[in-house]
C-alpha cells in the first residue's frame, strides 16, 4: 500500500524559509515521478514543483528561483526546500506521486497518491 506522509510546515515570517518532506512507503520510490501541490482556502488545488525518476525538476512561475524540489531514492523522501516566503504562499501543501511516464508540471487529476497535507503560514 502506497503511503506519503508531509511533514515540516508551521508559521514564518516574510522572507523566512521552511523545508518540507515527504517520507513515501510501498512502492519502488526511485521509479515514480512526484510533485508538491499547493491548496489555499477558496482556491483550486494548484502545481508548485514536480520532480521525475532521473531527477530532472519543472517549477510553478509563482515558485521559481525562491523553491527547491530534490529527493533522497535511499531515504525514499521528497523534500521542498522554500526560500524568501511570501504570504502569498500560505496554504496547504501535499506530496504526490505515480508511476506513469511523467509529463512535467501535471494537474492534481494525474496523480494517484497523495499524503494527508501540511500546513504553512507565512505572516507578513
Amino acid at each position: 500500500q502506497v503511503q506519503l506522509v508531509e511533514s515540516g510546515g508551521g508559521s514564518v515570517q516574510a522572507g523566512g524559509s521552511l523545508r518540507l518532506s515527504c517520507a513515501a512507503s510501498g512502492y519502488t520510490y526511485s521509479h515514480y515521478s512526484m510533485a508538491w501541490f499547493r491548496q489555499a482556502p477558496g482556491k483550486e488545488r494548484e502545481a508548485v514543483a514536480a520532480i521525475n525518476e532521473r531527477g530532472s525538476t519543472v517549477y510553478a512561475d509563482s515558485v521559481k528561483g525562491r523553491f527547491t524540489i530534490s529527493k533522497d531514492n535511499a531515504k525514499n523522501t521528497l523534500y521542498l526546500q522554500m526560500n524568501s516566503l511570501k504570504p502569498e504562499d500560505t496554504a496547504m501543501y501535499y506530496c504526490a506521486a505515480d508511476g506513469k511516464l511523467w509529463v512535467g508540471l501535471a494537474p492534481p487529476s494525474w496523480y494517484k497518491y497523495w499524503g494527508q497535507g501540511t500546513q504553512v503560514t507565512v505572516s507578513s
